[in-house]
């Protein structure tokens, strides 16, 4: 048992070790450190337990003690706690799949319906997320249906701008993607706006007046400076 539970630990190290030296970036450093010493906990102690359950029905069958007994009760003792523990079971294997699919990490915005805002902290159980009012939840990983993460691989600043219906709707398209472009070229955003601008032309038309929009790819966590 010793020996196995030691091998997952230097598993553990080495993956946290890998990353570290692989991940510059500190946020994705710290979450896929997270991942890693997270499924290796759970790897551990599930090799624990399977180990230790195997050890004890050896020894018992070389001392000779029925062993059937022991496994009904242990099965009525299981059904019975797994009834009571359905929804912390749910949790804990909805909180598995959701480090090992990467859906989010510690620093991303998130909004998994109720709750909206930073995600402050990822366990097997619940998943700690701060609002934009500093109110912070606590959601259980088995009641999240859905995420929509505002931080993963890259992002959009979608931009509205009013004209009157007398604008010259050309000379309009025509300034928003010269100012669009400046941005483009500046080098402070070399690496932000991470693709040429697009002017969509127009959104939507009102009695107030005409609406264009403007959109850019930008970097992760970027698009409100961008915008």
């Amino acid at each position: 048992i010793a020996s196995g539970t030691a091998g997952l630990a230097r598993l553990e190290d080495r993956a946290s070790a890998s990353t570290a030296r692989l991940v510059a970036a500190p946020l994705l450093t710290e979450r896929r450190e997270q991942r890693a010493r997270t499924t290796a906990s759970v790897l551990k102690s599930v090799a624990t337990a399977v180990i230790t359950a195997v050890v004890l029905l050896t020894v018992l069958d070389v001392l000779s003690i029925p062993v059937a007994p022991l496994l009904a009760g242990a099965s009525i003792v299981g059904v019975a706690a797994g009834f009571g523990a359905q929804s912390l079971v749910k949790d804990v294997i909805s909180g598995l799949f959701m480090m090992v699919e990467d859906q989010y990490g510690v620093g991303d915005v998130v909004d998994l319906g109720e709750a909206i805002g930073t995600v402050e902290a990822v366990t097997l159980r619940i998943t700690r997320v701060r609002d934009i009012n500093g109110t912070v939840w606590y959601v259980p990983n088995g009641s999240i249906t859905r995420v929509g993460n505002q931080s993963q691989n890259w992002a959009r600043t979608v931009l509205d701008g009013a004209v009157t219906h007398g604008a010259d709707l050309t000379l309009v398209k025509s300034v928003l993607e010269d100012v669009a472009h400046d941005l483009w070229d500046d080098e402070e955003y070399q690496g932000v706006v991470i693709e040429a601008p697009e002017v969509w032309g127009v959104e939507s038309i009102t009695p107030d007046g005409v609406t264009m929009r403007v959109t850019l790819k930008t970097a992760p966590m970027e698009q409100w400076r961008v915008a």
